[in-house]
């Protein structure tokens, strides 16, 4: 039980990815967006029925998203 203990409490300090939205798709499912606090990578998380998958979001020029603050 110490380890469960040490893990959470590790995990609670250290968010690696922010939330930035969450919308609900009426007979579709859930669209999430993700922000990697790292990298300022932006990634689009689906959930659908018993299923989903996550990638990097794009912009219209096929390029990764990444926040203003994390560009080189």
């Amino acid at each position: 039980m110490l380890f469960k203990k040490k893990i959470a409490e590790a995990a609670a300090e250290s968010k690696r990815f922010h939330v930035k939205l969450t919308e609900q798709l009426p007979e579709l499912g859930q669209i999430t967006i993700l922000v990697d606090t790292a990298t300022g990578v932006n990634y689009i998380q689906t959930w659908v029925g018993t299923g989903g998958g996550i990638t990097p979001l794009l912009d219209a020029n096929g390029e990764v998203v990444v926040e203003e603050g994390y560009r080189s």
